[in-house]
């Protein structure tokens, strides 16, 4: 049920109108302004209806009344006769959801009451992501998201990090693979210890064993002096080694032994180091099939993969997206210095909707870059790359192969806009405005599409010369 606030000094009009749209509503008249005021404080609305009258000797009282409560970011529709149509714009400039004629087509006005309505709850949950953000961002340690893929992954942390074996985590790059090795080193009896990271696949083939193990001064040409490796710098802490599937076969045997034996030695030199560091393993690539290929090592590959830990991709827990995105859109407005604190609700949908190839590390950018060119303390739609916004209108044949629920997002974002344009008369730039994207991105929503996305067709393919 739609409660729904006629602001009007008709008292016929809240029975014609709540006959006219039957179920589904419930109407109630004020016709004064601290009336109004009154119903919204106590929670006893969802949409104010704004009857802007038309005698011209109180149209600036109630212009002001308007205007204030449309400041109120209470989601509000005009309605106003022919006459009064800029008036009814320069509300919407300020914040009102929408306006339509009087008297209005009962079924667009059905549609706009709805879509206030929808628009709301979305923009009040984002609203409570934003407020307690603080209490509910992170889940395990640094890791954050609440979705069940990350409950998975919190479980497995919390029950390695005091067990001395090998860890291997492996996903695609950007999933956030170090953070959970931080995680079991933080939670884990070593945490006051060291925690040192490498990137193998970073060092040239000919330095990594003098990187792993150290040398001795002299021990190759253009040694200075002696020199700890990582293994001996990570002394009791843990020795994260990411992109282990880069190693060449002759350092995996070295690599073996130590695993094996739990002590090394320097490169120039006999004496024995024991190895007192915890090793985290991890990589983006399929170490079973690296084996059957002959590019891995078996006994190797089963010595590292004691407790293996999947780190899910982004679009596996999508539903983390607006908590993670809030994470960045602090992190980074506080270093950037810019006063940005919220992501619009159609922004939010299109970051949700995308496939992000490039997973939690993407997101970032993305969010870093949307703070550094946003004019305002939204992120709106014009913040994104044109990438994102793109993928988010691919027509729909190209989605025959996606699934059914990508499917159902790229079809309601069309019937918005279509339903947008509609409500305000073929204006795409007010129909634009509403939605809080840019006109460019209305045109790409709306362009011809086929039947399955659209009640009218020959409507919609009408749209683009509107």
């Amino acid at each position: 049920m739609i409660r729904i606030c006629l602001f009007s000094e008709d008292r016929t009009l809240q029975s014609i109108l709540s006959s006219a749209l039957g179920k589904g509503f419930e109407f109630q008249t004020q016709p004064e302004e601290t009336h109004v005021n009154n119903t919204l404080a106590a929670g006893e609305c969802d949409v104010v209806l704004l009857d802007l009258d038309s005698d011209l000797k109180r149209l600036e009282v109630r212009l002001n009344s308007c205007r204030r409560i449309v400041a109120s970011n209470t989601p509000s529709i005009v309605m106003v006769d022919d006459q009064l149509r800029s008036a009814a714009v320069d509300l919407v400039r300020l914040g009102a959801y929408g306006y339509c004629r009087k008297p209005p087509s009962i079924r667009d006005l059905k549609t706009m009451l709805r879509r206030a309505f929808e628009h709301t709850a979305l923009q009040r949950k984002l609203d409570q992501v934003q407020q307690s953000f603080e209490e509910v961002s992170f889940g395990c340690d640094r890791m954050i998201g609440h979705s069940s893929p990350m409950q998975q992954v919190y479980d497995l942390v919390n029950r390695v990090a005091n067990v001395n074996a090998s860890v291997l985590v492996t996903g695609e790059s950007g999933t956030g693979k170090e953070l959970i090795a931080q995680a079991i080193h933080n939670l884990g009896s070593r945490s006051q210890r060291p925690f040192v990271a490498v990137c193998c696949g970073a060092i040239p083939e000919t330095l990594i064993e003098a990187e792993l193990f150290g040398h001795e001064k002299g021990a190759f040409t253009g040694t200075v002096g002696a020199r700890e490796g990582y293994l001996e710098q990570a002394g009791d802490g843990t020795l994260f080694l990411d992109e282990i599937g880069e190693l060449s076969l002759s350092t995996q045997v070295k690599l073996l032994r130590v695993l094996q034996q739990r002590e090394f030695s320097r490169l120039g030199s006999n004496r024995l180091i024991p190895l007192r560091a915890r090793l985290i393993f991890a990589t983006h690539q399929d170490l079973a099939n690296m084996v059957a290929e002959g590019k891995f090592r078996q006994d190797l590959y089963y010595r590292i993969n004691v407790m293996r830990i999947d780190a899910p991709s982004l679009q596996e827990h999508a539903e983390d997206i607006p908590t993670i995105a809030m994470h960045f859109l602090r992190q980074y407005s506080e270093q950037y210095g810019k006063f940005v604190e919220s992501i619009n609700p159609a922004t939010m949908a299109l970051l949700q909707s995308y496939s992000w190839p490039g997973n939690v590390r993407e997101l970032e950018n993305v969010i870093q870059r949307a703070i550094i060119i946003a004019k305002g303390p939204s992120i709106t739609v014009d913040d994104l790359p044109r990438g994102i916004v793109e993928e988010g209108t691919v027509d729909a044949e190209d989605c025959a192969s996606t699934s059914s629920f990508e499917r159902q997002i790229r079809d309601f974002k069309l019937k918005l806009a279509i339903d947008a344009v509609r409500e305000h008369d073929g204006n795409k730039t007010l129909a634009a405005r509403s939605l809080q994207i840019s006109r460019a991105y209305l045109h790409r929503l709306i362009r011809p599409t086929g039947p399955s996305l659209v009640e009218d067709e020959a409507f919609a393919q009408g749209l683009g010369t509107v």
